[in-house]
């Protein structure tokens, strides 16, 4: 492939880069790789984001590096029907020649592939080339896609698209069966906890939403690091389970309660003090009183006289 190129050339160079890159460290979520004929051509496919109406699916689609690359944007075209984009139309992306001005020549083929399958579940917003289909529609498309990949192109163009496909069934994991029942018992799950939390108000404070489990983890997490045992000793994940925000409030009170003894001591001390300031006082008017005496004419006729 480098033999027909000119090495000298900062595009050419930079994108036998990405090509040695792409396969020396693949990844199980998309694969891409030039034509052999023309390297500014590239045929990809991303797997479905997880969790999302697009799971298991594989969408292939093609990226076309202009001459500038990688100071100028690719521009990107879905050959897969998927519900979101479509196909066989340049679809308008902040990392897609529509805006060159998002544009950063750092990025790469793997970067905008990544980006592109963040932006599968996100609202179209009426954007050019978007689709809005139906979550069930999406998840019919999804099984669909794994059954045979997309016809486009010459007998080289559809034999690269061919290997693609092999290697995505290959990592990712097929969809589910019956992807709207599972949704809709994922809603219920959700509902169900969403109940079992409202009846705990205690869990958490007033104008917060109830978190999901991961959320609840992150929380109960904290809470054990910052009370966590003088030793240094965490706590089992089933005692890290169990801690709830009402529990950090008792040990305030206990370190209050610990406090009292030292406050009654301090009040006995002080007590002690004012006494003795006291006698000190007295003793020392005694003397006052018995210099002045002795200094004046009756306090010698008492003196002497006794």
């Amino acid at each position: 492939m480098a033999d027909k190129y000119n090495l000298k050339n900062p595009a050419v160079k930079r994108i036998l880069q990405e090509v040695k890159e792409m396969q020396s460290n693949p990844s199980h979520d998309f694969m891409s790789l030039p034509l052999e004929e023309n390297i500014f051509e590239w045929q990809f496919a991303i797997r479905g984001p997880c969790d999302t109406e697009f799971d298991g699916g594989i969408y292939h689609g093609r990226i076309q590096l202009p001459a500038e690359y990688p100071f100028k944007p690719p521009s990107f075209m879905l050959l897969t029907p998927n519900g979101r984009f479509e196909t066989q139309t340049k679809i308008c992306l902040s990392i897609s020649n529509h805006h060159p001005e998002h544009w950063q020549p750092s990025w790469s083929v793997r970067t905008a592939l990544v980006a592109l399958i963040a932006f599968m579940p996100t609202n179209p917003n009426g954007a050019l080339g978007s689709l809005d289909y139906k979550k069930e529609d999406r998840c019919a498309l999804a099984i669909k896609s794994r059954e045979a990949p997309p016809i486009f192109g010459t007998p080289e163009r559809q034999k690269l698209i061919d290997e693609i496909h092999e290697y995505m069934l290959s990592k990712a994991p097929a969809a589910q069966d019956n992807p709207t029942k599972a949704h809709e018992e994922h809603s219920r799950n959700e509902e169900a906890e969403a109940q079992t939390n409202s009846h705990n108000p205690e869990a958490l404070p007033a104008g917060e939403e109830v978190p999901d489990q991961a959320g609840d983890g992150i929380v109960e997490e904290q809470e054990v690091t910052a009370n966590a045992d003088p030793a240094g000793v965490e706590a089992p994940r089933e005692v890290q389970s169990s801690v709830s925000r009402n529990q950090v409030l008792p040990t305030s009170e206990t370190r209050v309660q610990n406090l009292k003894p030292t406050t009654t001591a301090q009040k006995s001390d002080d007590r002690l003090f004012t006494l003795a300031a006291i006698g000190l006082t007295i003793a020392i008017a005694v003397l006052l009183l018995k210099k002045f005496i002795k200094s004046t004419e009756y306090g010698e006729v008492f003196f002497s006289g006794s």
